[in-house]
């Protein structure tokens, strides 16, 4: 079952990871409102504290409608993930069923384009917001939560494929969640092979979260793909949680979001910079305002390869009709209520 294969998975994380990527989460006590797995073998190395929780009902919806859950629960002693037992159940109708799993909101501008490509679908939206945000995380924490949410996840929701919809959880852990999942799952890659390739100037820009832009995998990319480019990398949560608040209706202006671009144009050579590679999925939800603020640069992003490799993997299904959609979120708070006018904008709706 999916969840004693990434209990399994969790502990070899566990003795394999770095020492430098596993000192913050072993040092200090595990944060408030994280999750407790509710099954996994007693020689897991993840604390079971196996309690209960409490969630309000998935309503069905407006005629075909998509509809949001919050899912709340318990265990704020364990560094893993929790859903109960109440949780959404799977989709009972025959269209492809895809799971998309983002820290927050940002995986709406993944949504959006594979929703454009494939409107036939029934699409569960997980966001992660008891975990938010993945990219201030160690290596370990990340991989362990997302491995751990993903299982059981795959047991309650049978998707027939998942898209981690965000570049840092892709980059620590889509391996880890390959590994032990049967079914595909598709990872957000960040956009340097395409910046590249419209790169005059040959000096590009890669923004993305703190724990993306260090990894080993950004290197391989640029060595891969922009091997005769200057690749400059900034990593940023000033701008995560930027785009939470612009999706919750608060004014987020040019000015707001130029000192992050100011990361990458500062550097040496950051003059010479003509197209910025956009390394989180919430980054594309403020492109107006980055344009306004440099619009000297040219932005890019992973949405449409994803939904294209998406659509390559469903093969006929999913073009044409009109599927299904809900959000789940792992917490439930304010924020999650003042996201109701975004998410019905993508086609959501909170139910009550």
């Amino acid at each position: 079952r999916p969840m004693a294969r990434v209990a399994n998975c969790i502990g070899t994380q566990m003795a394999a990871m770095p020492a430098s990527h596993a000192t913050r989460a072993t040092t200090r006590a595990p944060p408030a409102g994280s999750r407790a797995t509710a099954r996994a073998r007693a020689a897991s190395a993840v604390p079971m504290p196996g309690t209960g929780g409490a969630t309000k009902p998935l309503a069905s919806g407006n005629g075909g409608g998509q509809s949001a859950v919050v899912v709340s629960g318990v265990g704020a002693a364990s560094i893993a993930p929790f859903l109960p037992q109440a949780a959404p159940a799977r989709y009972t109708s025959d269209m492809a069923h895809i799971l998309m799993l983002d820290s927050g909101v940002g995986g709406l501008s993944v949504l959006d384009d594979v929703r454009a490509l494939l409107p036939a679908i029934d699409i569960s939206y997980v966001a992660d917001n008891a975990g938010f945000p993945y990219g201030t995380k160690t290596e370990m924490e990340v991989a362990t939560r997302v491995c751990a949410l993903l299982g059981r996840l795959t047991e309650r929701l049978q998707p027939d494929l998942i898209v981690i919809a965000c570049n840092t959880a892709s980059t620590i852990a889509l391996a880890h969640a390959r590994a032990v999942l049967d079914v595909p799952v598709v990872g957000t890659v960040p956009a340097i092979k395409p910046a590249a390739e419209q790169s005059k100037t040959r000096v590009i820009g890669v923004l993305g979260t703190q724990a993306t832009v260090r990894q080993p995998y950004v290197a391989r990319l640029s060595a891969e793909h922009a091997g005769d480019c200057t690749v400059l990398l900034h990593g940023s949560a000033r701008l995560v949680e930027l785009a939470e608040a612009h999706l919750r209706g608060e004014r987020v202006t040019a000015a707001d979001v130029a000192p992050c671009l100011a990361g990458l144009t500062d550097q040496p050579g950051g003059d010479r910079l003509d197209v910025v590679a956009l390394a989180c999925t919430h980054f594309p939800l403020l492109e107006a305002q980055l344009r306004a603020a440099a619009p000297q640069l040219a932005f890019v992003d992973g949405g449409p390869g994803i939904a294209r490799r998406v659509a390559y993997l469903l093969g006929e299904r999913g073009a044409e009709g009109s599927g299904q959609g809900r959000a789940i979120f792992t917490r439930q708070d304010a924020q999650v209520d003042a996201l109701a006018p975004a998410l019905h904008r993508y086609g959501l709706q909170i139910s009550r």
